[in-house]
């Protein structure tokens, strides 16, 4: 039996709406995928702890508050600090064009903007994330 993709899914910072985490979460899911959402308001830390924790393919952050280039930059960086740089990261939100390139450049793998279909995700995930060895 093969292992299954597992995907940490993250709301950090202050940004109190999550109804389209949990529509990614849920697809994500329904997918075949293990999801492990954390809730709202988490730090970088503990999201990169829960993703270690549960030995995850992924992190999906979705952030609308503009915090965009300090959480994802954060959590990369702790990623690299506990040698968990090969978790794979991705987010969504409300994140202008100009600062896609400059994330990308810091290692986020992809960004899902407004109006991605929740299918183009899970066909990205499932991609771009391996599953653990069983």
């Amino acid at each position: 039996m093969q292992a299954r993709i597992r995907v940490v899914v993250a709301k950090p910072g202050l940004d109190g709406h999550d109804r389209g985490a949990k529509v990614v979460a849920r697809a994500l899911r329904d997918a075949g995928m293990e999801v492990i959402y954390t809730g709202l308001h988490q730090t970088p830390e503990q999201i990169v702890e829960t993703a270690i924790q549960e030995d995850a393919g992924a992190i999906g952050l979705s952030v609308l508050s503009g915090a965009h280039m300090t959480l994802f930059r954060r959590v990369h960086e702790l990623l690299a600090e506990r040698d968990a740089d090969d978790i794979v990261v991705f987010g969504g939100g409300i994140i202008p064009d100009d600062d896609i390139a400059e994330l990308k450049s810091l290692g986020v793998a992809e960004i899902f903007t407004p109006g991605a279909t929740t299918a183009s995700i899970v066909e990205w995930v499932r991609a771009n994330v391996g599953a653990p060895v069983a």
